[in-house]
């Protein structure tokens, strides 16, 4: 482990030392206090920690607390020469179900618009440090990875993803869009993929996420015993042998005929597979506008009455209009961005998002798909042609001088990626 303590160099840990003491403090309430550490378990192995999240009612959704509590367990972690490689995974039948969009809905209607800022400002943060970490990550996705699930695990450097993987990054259907870095892992996904998946908000398997690179290894889900029993009796820092680890536990997995990701065959011992996607995707998706990709979808069900094609059309017509605009920049813009820039964009497309100066569609998406569940969102504006450039432009308009940016280490922590 040498090699890795060389790494950890005095300026890298005066920035730790920074990131604490911002941690520290971070407001949180008596009550999220006294559960704290509860919402994430800390497993020791020989070589390696393991944080378990673990809000299982909540489908382990992230608030602040999990946030801060993550950032400051993973810098001292990465500071401890003992400490090789962290795992993460979650508790019950999600890995992370994303942010806690019920919290933050009952914070904004109360005008608790700090208490909102620090959420995303230390999440986004956690997800920085993650993307910038000096040891190898494990993230065992069992589960629904949603939104900020995707984003605290897939900046770090192995994802195992299993036959109960679920994956999505539903945001434009709550009125809101693909935040948590998702703009910058979505535009690197092939063709249009990542427009695809950002406007729809479809699901994709653990299959479907290997064959297109969210995730690195997929095993059964009856293997992870084994797989975790392994890897906790690793004394490495070597990334390599953990990759040999999960290699030697993974299966062959094949997406449904029915997905937009099928036909393709992958070799799980090497890093490479090819895959073609359903024409119509890249064909639709790669329009300029949403109204052209509409256009192209109708049309396209219109001369097939394909299944996929309807529900394309069905999720696309059922989202915000004004966030399906907002959320096609968004990737788009992401393409040519670093991981810290996208992370920095997206804050201050969250600050304007829950403002309500715009528009109230976060609240009301909220609103009706999980606080009332009647499934009949009132967007505003309620189309795509009176949703103005004007308004699109003010999602990714400077913040005023008298709010904080995001401020990430960027100088002390350059992203791998």
């Amino acid at each position: 482990m040498q090699s890795l303590k060389r790494l950890v160099t005095s300026r890298r840990r005066d920035s730790l030392i920074r990131c604490k003491r911002n941690l520290s403090s971070l407001p949180i309430n008596s009550s999220a206090a006294a559960d704290l550490q509860n919402q994430v378990l800390v497993e020791d192995k020989a070589s390696s920690r393991i944080a378990i999240l673990n809000r299982p009612s909540s489908l382990n959704a992230l608030n602040t607390n999990i946030g801060a509590r993550l950032h400051e367990l993973y810098a001292s972690w990465e500071d401890d020469p003992n400490i090789g490689f962290v795992i993460m995974k979650g508790s019950g039948r999600a890995f992370c179900a994303g942010g806690d969009i019920v919290s933050l809905y009952h914070l904004i209607n109360e005008g608790k618009i700090e208490e909102c800022k620090d959420f995303f400002r230390t999440l986004y943060s956690f997800m920085y440090h993650l993307g910038t970490y000096l040891k190898p990550h494990v993230a065992i996705l069992n589960g629904i990875t949603m939104g900020g699930g995707a984003g605290i695990s897939i900046p770090g450097m192995f994802r195992l993803a299993t036959g109960r993987t679920v994956f999505a990054t539903p945001e434009t259907q709550i009125g809101f869009h693909p935040d948590a870095g998702a703009s910058f892992h979505l535009s690197r996904l092939p063709g249009h993929l990542g427009e695809y998946l950002g406007l729809t908000g479809e699901k994709l398997s653990g299959a479907e996420m290997i064959s297109c690179g969210l995730a690195t290894h997929f095993s059964h889900s009856e293997k992870l015993p084994l797989i975790e029993e392994e890897l906790g009796n690793l004394v490495t820092d070597d990334p390599s042998v953990i990759e040999s680890t999960l290699e030697k536990y993974s299966d062959v997995a094949y997406p449904e005929k029915i997905s937009a990701l099928y036909r393709f065959v992958f070799s799980y011992r090497r890093p490479y597979f090819y895959y073609w996607l359903i024409q119509v995707l890249d064909k639709c998706f790669g329009h300029d506008t949403v109204e052209e990709i509409i256009d192209a979808v109708e049309s396209e069900a219109s001369a097939t009455n394909d299944a996929w094609c309807n529900s394309t059309l069905k999720k696309l017509k059922q989202a915000s209009p004004l966030s399906l605009k907002v959320s096609l920049r968004s990737i788009r813009e992401g393409r040519f961005q670093t991981f810290d820039q996208c992370l920095i964009r997206e804050y201050r497309m969250s600050f304007h998002g829950i403002s309500k100066q715009i528009s109230n569609d976060f609240c009301e998406g909220v609103r009706a798909r999980v606080v009332d569940k009647d499934f009949s969102p009132k967007w505003e504006p309620p189309s795509l042609e009176k949703v103005s450039n004007d308004m699109v432009d003010q999602y990714f308009a400077p913040l005023s001088e008298s709010e904080l940016n995001l401020e990430l280490p960027t100088e002390q922590r350059e992203a791998f990626n």
